[in-house]
């Protein structure tokens, strides 16, 4: 992995919904989610996390309205653990929300905070519902009684799927069908060539259109660093299962691959997820509450 994967890199996501001179298309988006009819741009207030977290990106969009803390993330593969992530994400935010307002968590006056609403928008191959719920307390050993759940609603954005939001953000259902369009000109053509195609092909009255055309070259990045980072992990995450099967290890792919995602390249507890033994791998298992997928 090269150390370029520490260096914040936007994503198509966050470019398109995550943006202050764009925060019309967030406002839409919310509204699809939520159901409301919110016209007022500027009731959104972006949060998001200035600080590099995951993969060299920061989270993806996180903002205020209507006494809601929104935290929306965007997932090309799926990952049952981002209950925790959201967790971690939404404790930093809360920590910023109460340096603002000056609020004082130890003082004897209890707090009121905005509500927190956790999406995740899922965009990848695999077949999924158009909805479902990911619980952080099934990262728990059965018969456990936790202190504390993270709900997450995760929709299924591919086309063909989550028909009617899609129909209510129209930048939304204009970005679902770029993926759909990358993926299937890829299947004949290299990315860059399919990343390209596709944006030309885009019809004309595409809202996102102009913009992708007049950033085609900051586009084709993003788009290019989204799939080739998901591609090097599965192949460092086939690797490792290859190497443990040599060695007598019980090793899956994907809790390989899930446990990659939540560790810094580079650092010790990534080297330990590759090249560690089991008992150190089942911890770091344990740590992130990885599971294998039933």
């Amino acid at each position: 992995m090269s150390n370029a994967n520490k260096e914040y890199s936007d994503r198509l996501f966050h470019f398109l919904f995550g943006r202050e001179e764009r925060k019309g298309w967030t406002l839409s988006l919310y509204n699809a989610v939520r159901g409301s009819a919110y016209t007022d741009k500027d009731d959104i207030q972006i949060n998001t996390i200035d600080e590099i977290l995951y993969l060299g990106m920061h989270n993806d969009i996180s903002f205020l309205i209507a006494g809601e803390m929104n935290l929306f993330e965007q997932q090309s593969s799926f990952n049952p653990n981002m209950p925790l992530r959201m967790l971690q994400y939404i404790a930093k935010l809360y920590a910023g929300y109460n340096k603002k307002n000056h609020q004082n968590v130890y003082g004897s006056r209890l707090l009121e905070l905005p509500v927190p609403k956790l999406v995740v928008f899922y965009n990848g191959k695999g077949g999924k519902p158009d909805e479902m719920i990911l619980h952080l307390r099934d990262s728990f050993p059965a018969g456990a009684d936790p202190d504390i759940d993270v709900r997450v609603r995760m929709i299924n954005i591919n086309r063909g799927h989550s028909e009617s939001l899609l129909e209510s953000c129209q930048p939304l259902r204009e970005y679902s069908w770029l993926i759909d369009r990358i993926r299937t000109n890829n299947e004949e053509m290299p990315l860059v060539e399919a990343i390209d195609k596709a944006i030309d092909e885009m019809p004309e009255d595409f809202e996102i259109r102009d913009l992708l055309i007049s950033h085609k070259a900051e586009v084709r990045k993003m788009l290019e660093t989204e799939y080739n980072e998901e591609e090097v992990l599965k192949i460092v995450a086939e690797d490792a299962r290859r190497e443990g099967e040599k060695n007598g290890k019980e090793l899956g792919t994907e809790m390989v691959l899930s446990l990659l995602k939540m560790l810094s390249p580079g650092s010790d507890e990534f080297d330990r997820a590759l090249n560690g033994t089991q008992e150190e791998r089942e911890a770091l298992y344990k740590k992130y509450g990885i599971t294998e997928e039933k």
